[in-house]
């Protein structure tokens, strides 16, 4: 009842232009299916052999999302199924979602994630690499690769103006690079402390974990 209730309170929220991802990661089965069952059907993992487990169980209409950060050797184990990689942060990276998509017979969704924050725990691209990295995708024959957007995580802060100053400067940057690259669509950024200043500053998918399924252990 508790998931259900929160879902209905996100959604209402945020409205139908913005994407909810439900962050799954460490949540039972049965959790999953709840949150299923009040009809969200996007969820977010970090760890693929977890992501695999689930994926393997649960409804095959769920659209998994890969969030947390992707080594190159655990490509081939979520290349089959996955709707959107959120967290690609270096060229060598693209080049293995190339070549497992391929495999697969796949176009593979993914998102560039900007190192948005000081903080040296998130991974990320400068914003220059990142144009660098999608002049590459756009000359290199990446066929089987689908460039859709941005991903970035703020800084772990109550402080207003800095995550507001972060969202706003990759929103700037969203706006700047999908004047020249139509199919840039989506700016995933603001997770549960902080989704609602996220989308006034441009985001249009959000990752929610803890205020949807509570907090983790």
């Amino acid at each position: 009842m508790y998931i259900k209730k929160q879902i209905s309170f996100i959604e209402k929220q945020i409205g139908n232009e913005v994407c909810l991802v439900a962050v799954s990661k460490t949540k039972s089965e049965s959790e999953i299916m709840e949150a299923y069952n009040c009809g969200q059907r996007v969820f977010g993992e970090n760890k693929v052999q977890e992501l695999v487990s689930k994926q393997n169980n649960l409804p095959k209409d769920i659209n998994w999302h890969m969030i947390g950060h992707l080594q190159r050797n655990k490509v081939k184990y979520i290349a089959p199924f996955i709707d959107l990689i959120h967290a690609v942060d270096n060229i060598k990276l693209l080049k293995e979602i190339n070549k497992q998509a391929k495999k697969n017979n796949r176009k593979i969704d993914c998102l560039i994630q900007i190192k948005i924050s000081n903080e040296e725990s998130k991974f990320g691209m400068e914003y220059k690499e990142a144009l660098e990295l999608i002049s590459n995708v756009n000359t290199s024959g990446f066929e089987n690769i689908n460039l859709t957007g941005f991903m970035g995580m703020a800084s772990n802060t109550n402080n207003q103006d800095i995550l507001k100053h972060e969202f706003s400067l990759l929103n700037n940057f969203f706006k700047e690079v999908k004047q020249t690259n139509k199919n840039l669509k989506k700016i995933s950024m603001g997770m549960s402390n902080d989704y609602l200043l996220a989308i006034q500053c441009g985001s249009n998918m959000i990752r929610v974990g803890s205020n949807i399924f509570g907090s983790r252990n």
